[in-house]
């Protein structure tokens, strides 16, 4: 059991989409912590021994496991759980992959391509030819509590409790306020990340199993609608130091904007550096950022995408 956790949850103890009837795996009291230990992203049926063809062979139920469900006593709809990222710790190993008919620029790249991440799990950057080189900030992808619809509902869309938000800040030191629908809250987490750009634009980040220490609290008659989290300091401190290569997408649509910008970036990389387009393309979902530089300007809008030249240079 890690030094910080009250508890342990093995990674035995996952489960595949969101259910309220879900059986607990543990009870606990507000101001109690625990280690979740968890599976990648693709639930095992990658390892480091896999290739490309294991990707296209990939079922699409089994992504994304979560470790859980908790019951936290005292719980009620209309309540808060606030959730602090007290620790993660990576394995060490991770895929990143460009799967058939997924991802934002999936016409373009519609192959299968798989690359293997062994990186420091104390955190040096990760290694990604020719010359790239990602600076590790870990996280966790999924988390999120139990709805109140009946019946299994898909890990993959986020929702207003949670679950596959991909927000790479919800980091260690976060504390993250998740509505509560149902009583006990039921918590999951797993999904968790060495690495990830804003927009995760090829649908993966650098998905590795990483043990994650969160502490859990209640904030009583909270009616929060959606998740709202706290971040305790700067957040691409790790990246920000030699810069950023921005592209751009202007034009009357946002979806349109973030491809152009991604697929202007793509063309950068591969032209400036040499990388294959599709590695290119998953080197920037990994560590480069999408941002709405403007929505005011009718009937145009500006889409930037900036690539951290600290992975690069």
């Amino acid at each position: 059991m890690h030094a910080l956790a009250d508890h342990t949850i093995h990674k035995n103890h996952t489960h595949h989409g969101w259910d309220n009837a879900f059986t607990p795996c543990l009870h606990i009291a507000p101001g109690e912590t625990i280690e979740f230990q968890t599976v990648d992203a693709s639930s095992g049926q990658l390892t480091r021994e896999s290739t490309a063809a294991d990707l296209e062979r990939l079922d699409l139920a089994r992504v994304n496991p979560v470790t859980g469900p908790v019951y936290i006593e005292g719980a009620e709809p209309g309540d808060a759980l606030k959730v602090t990222v007290l620790s993660l710790r990576p394995s060490g190993w991770g895929w990143t992959g460009n799967i058939p008919g997924f991802g934002l620029l999936t016409d373009q790249f519609p192959n299968a391509r798989l690359h293997h991440w062994n990186y420091d799990p104390g955190l040096a950057p990760a290694m990604y030819g020719p010359g790239g080189c990602v600076p590790l900030r870990p996280f966790t992808g999924t988390i999120g509590v139990a709805p109140a619809a009946p019946g299994l509902h898909s890990i993959i869309p986020p929702r207003n409790v949670g679950g596959n938000m991909d927000a790479r800040d919800i980091a260690e030191g976060t504390e993250l306020y998740l509505p509560i629908e149902v009583q006990g809250a039921l918590f999951s987490v797993g999904d968790t990340h060495a690495a990830q750009g804003d927009g995760e634009v090829c649908g993966t980040a650098i998905e590795s199993p990483i043990d994650v220490v969160l502490k859990f609290d209640l904030v009583k008659g909270a009616r929060l609608r959606m998740p709202r989290y706290v971040v305790p300091g700067p957040v691409t401190n790790h990246f920000d130091r030699r810069g950023y290569e921005v592209t751009t997408g202007i034009g009357p649509d946002l979806m349109q904007g973030a491809r152009v910008a991604v697929s202007e970036m793509v063309e950068l990389l591969s032209q400036r550096y040499g990388y294959e387009p599709v590695d290119a393309y998953m080197l920037c979902s990994v560590c480069a950022d999408l941002r709405i530089s403007s929505i005011v300007d009718v009937p145009n809008w500006v889409v930037s995408y900036y690539f951290p030249r600290v992975v690069i240079d």
